[in-house]
């Protein structure tokens, strides 16, 4: 397990210093990996979720909450250091609300109240038009970054370095929640979670706890996109925002925090390469990787470096 430990920080590692490389060397790269660090965050959340055997099909609500938070507070406060907390505190406010709700549910029944309400605020979004501009959205103004006016490339590094100490700080939090007795305890949900009430934990303030946390991961990753892209729409938290979370949440495996950010990077990559040589075909490109991954690495991209540490340490 120590190695298996080990391993696992030393790909964390490589694939920080891959991922800084490849932006450094492809510059156009740099604005396809925040969005891919942003989303792997997004991700890290619904893989705590999936630890309780739950699956939230519109965690987008809170990527969209994130986002537009920065959107209408970014004219009064423009800084990017206080718009991230502010951002992940209005995430948290609201998963705690909806989550004292949808904690009393599981399986599909869980799945859908989150898409369902998910999908109110999308509607919300789209009808209030003197507030939200509706689909034509809001333009997030300039912010400064600690203090510093940035345009240009220096405003994108410092976006994209924000990105990827947001995956490495949210990645070892993760980790540590997941090592600990709360955390633990989201497998026994998945399991059995009679066995909880007999031990005197609660199964829905374990399975609140998680969601709540997943809820500010989603918040901080749509503050990310909001300030990478500089516009905000209702679409972010439609339905296939949500699909999009949960397809990448599969593609790199839940075995591991390192696997929503494997698959959040073969997700991004794949899709912008695909859409560059097969536009007309890219959906089905991207279809045919999940199917493949589906059968024959049920485990995800990390299921698969798992299982070769696995084989590895046993030789």
């Amino acid at each position: 397990m120590r190695g298996l430990r080990r391993a696992e920080i030393l790909i964390a590692l490589l694939l920080a210093a891959a991922i800084v490389l490849a932006a450094f060397s492809t510059p156009w790269l740099r604005f396809v990996l925040t969005v891919a660090l942003a989303k792997g965050v997004a991700v890290l959340g619904i893989l705590l979720l999936l630890r309780a055997g739950q699956v939230s099909f519109g965690h987008a609500l809170y990527v969209a909450l994130g986002a537009y938070a920065v959107a209408f507070l970014a004219p009064r406060v423009p800084e990017a250091a206080l718009l991230l907390p502010l951002a992940a505190v209005v995430a948290g406010l609201v998963g705690t609300v909806v989550g004292l709700f949808v904690s009393r549910y599981r399986e599909i029944f869980f799945g859908m109240l989150n898409l369902a309400l998910s999908m109110v605020f999308y509607s919300v979004l789209e009808k209030l038009y003197h507030i939200t501009r509706g689909t034509d959205g809001i333009r997030v103004p300039a912010i400064t970054v600690l203090g510093q006016p940035l345009e240009g490339s220096s405003y994108d590094w410092a976006v994209f370095a924000m990105a990827l100490g947001l995956a490495l700080l949210f990645g070892l939090l993760a980790r540590a929640y997941l090592a600990s007795p709360v955390g633990q305890a989201l497998a026994a949900i998945k399991t059995r979670e009679t066995r909880l009430d007999f031990m005197g934990v609660s199964p829905r303030r374990v399975l609140l706890s998680a969601y709540v946390l997943s809820a500010v991961m989603a918040g901080c990753a749509g503050a990310v996109i909001a300030m990478a892209t500089r516009h905000v729409t209702p679409l972010l938290a439609y339905w296939t925002a949500s699909g999009e979370l949960v397809f990448i949440a599969v593609l790199g495996g839940a075995g591991g925090v390192l696997g929503p950010f494997l698959g959040a990077a073969t997700f991004e990559l794949v899709r912008v390469y695909a859409a560059a040589t097969v536009a007309d075909a890219w959906g089905m490109i991207l279809g045919a990787v999940l199917l493949l991954v589906i059968l024959f690495a049920r485990g995800g991209l990390w299921g698969i470096v798992a299982a070769r540490l696995g084989r590895r340490r046993a030789a």
